[in-house]
Formats: structure tokens, C-alpha cells, sequence
């Protein structure tokens, strides 16, 4: 999935900014109507120093869209309508509840999960194969949904970019040049895929693990795909994006564990949903 981030930009970032399945709501499609409108009657104007709402959005839909052409989204309405449902319900308990939220389900059978800024979050086929109740898929969403709300790519996307412009030479280049912003836009797709370090990773785990009580879910539908996943052979293909570019779920736990300790013990009427849970077609 990382190597084909790198892929046939152009085409899938059209396919998602033209999208008019349930991938856009209708908040957002307004807003990318109003996106194309300013850029074709203004130059380009991105702070990635200081993004506002819609240059976030813009970032990531811009980066999705380029995961898209390499791994389209799974042809089933019915399947994609059901995780945004439920995606959108447990983003409504964050902090960014705001942002148009998106979320996908794409033909791959890697186990792996994507988010990018602006609310975008993608799961792989072959981890919705794991799952076995909405509990353990709201919890997955929750840990996409985390990395959107404390901006974790986005800030590895800054730092790298500072690091290789400098702060000032920056802001001079995304004013002028179109092409400095797609050529930001397409390394930030790879950084999006394996940069994060361990910290952002468990404080992803954790807020999940909020998020997804918050919602009136079952607790540990989190901590229960980590261990569904933690017994998959290390050796097999389909996980080695995801324990090459994640702390092993071994560790996830234990981080999870010392965090939350018997905290949500008392909570005794969290739902797992598993005769809700949209069973896949093939």
C-alpha cells in the first residue's frame, strides 16, 4: 500500500474530488465546489505553518485521493454507507466533530488502516475481515480518528517540509508555485503511510479507547482487533506494512493497559453491535 501511494496522482485525486457517492457529504461537496471556484479565481494561498480548516481538508482530500488510484474504494454502497455511519457517529464525540468526515473501506487485502488531515480515514478490506462486531470497528475508526483530531500527520508533514525549505523559503514557495504545493501534497501521502513514531501511535490507542466508550460502545473493541491481529504470523505479508510502520500490538496493549488500568471496569453497558455488524459480500 505505501509503494503505491506514490502512484497515478492525478487520476485518483480527480476521482475523489468528482466523487458523488456516499464518500461526499453534502457539506463537504459544497466545500470542494468552493475549493475549485478559489483556485480557479485566486492563486494559491496555503500556510501549512498555520492551515486553516480548508487547507487541511484540502491536503487530505488531495492525499486520499492518491491512495484511491492505487486501492479503490470496495464496491459496495451498502458496506461504505454502513462505516461512515458509524465513522461519523463516533467523530461526533471527538473534538473536531466540524470537519466533513470521510470514511472508506478499499480493496486491499493488507490489514491496515490510513487517515489523513481533514477527516479522511480508510480502512483495508482484509482488516474489516477481522472484525466481528461495530464495537471492534468503532474502535479502529476511533484510532484513525484520533491521528485526524491531534494532527499527527499533519505535523510530521510541516516538520518535514521545514526541514527541507526552511520556515521562510516555505511560505514564499506555496505562494508563487502550484507545483511546490503538488510536489508537498505527494511526499506527504508517503509520510502519512509510516512516519508517525510510537508516541503518537499509543496516544492514538488511547483516545480511541475514549472515543469509542464515548459513543456508548463496548470499551475494548480496540484492544480486541489488537489481539486479533497480534495473531497473525509476523512473517505474512499482509501485516508487514503495518508492524513495520506501528509499535506491535504486544505493545500496544501493555501501553493501553498501563494507561487505563481498571478505569472502565465499572462501565458495564457498552453495546458490541455484532448482529449490526454489515458482514462482507466475498
Amino acid at each position: 500500500m505505501l509503494q503505491a501511494c506514490a502512484n497515478d496522482f492525478g487520476a485518483a485525486l480527480n476521482e475523489v474530488v468528482k466523487s458523488s457517492t456516499s464518500w461526499e457529504t453534502g457539506t463537504d461537496s459544497k466545500e470542494a465546489s468552493s475549493t475549485n471556484t478559489a483556485k480557479s479565481e485566486s492563486k494559491p494561498a496555503f500556510n501549512l505553518l498555520s492551515p486553516s480548516r480548508q487547507e487541511e481538508i484540502q491536503i487530505g482530500r488531495q492525499i486520499t485521493g492518491n491512495l484511491l488510484g492505487a486501492a479503490p474504494l470496495v464496491n459496495d454502497e451498502e458496506l461504505q454507507n454502513y462505516v461512515n455511519k458509524v465513522g461519523r457517529w463516533v467523530a461526533n464525540q471527538g473534538e473536531r466533530a466540524d470537519l466533513p468526515w470521510h470514511f472508506g473501506v478499499i480493496e486491499s487485502e493488507d490489514i491496515n488502516a490510513f487517515a489523513a488531515p481533514g477527516g479522511y480515514v480508510v480502512i483495508t478490506k482484509g482488516l474489516y475481515r477481522k472484525m466481528e462486531n461495530e464495537a471492534q470497528l468503532a474502535g479502529v475508526l476511533s484510532h484513525e480518528i484520533a491521528h485526524v483530531i491531534r494532527s499527527h500527520h499533519l505535523k510530521i508533514l510541516q516538520k518535514t517540509q521545514l526541514l527541507n525549505f526552511g520556515s521562510d523559503l516555505l511560505g514564499k514557495q506555496l505562494g508563487r508555485d502550484n507545483q511546490v504545493i503538488q510536489k508537498l501534497i505527494g511526499s506527504g501521502a508517503e509520510v502519512c503511510a509510516r512516519s508517525l513514531d510510537k508516541s503518537a501511535e499509543f496516544e492514538a490507542d488511547r483516545m480511541g479507547v475514549v472515543l469509542t466508550t464515548r459513543a456508548g460502545y463496548e470499551p475494548f473493541g480496540l484492544p480486541e482487533v489488537l489481539q486479533i491481529i497480534g495473531q497473525t504470523g509476523r512473517d505474512e505479508s499482509r501485516v508487514a506494512l503495518l508492524f513495520k510502520t506501528h509499535p506491535l500490538p504486544d505493545d500496544r496493549l501493555v501501553k493501553l493497559d498501563d494507561a487505563i488500568g481498571n478505569r472502565l471496569d465499572s462501565i458495564k453497558d457498552g453495546k458490541t453491535l455484532g448482529e449490526r455488524f454489515y458482514r462482507l459480500r466475498n
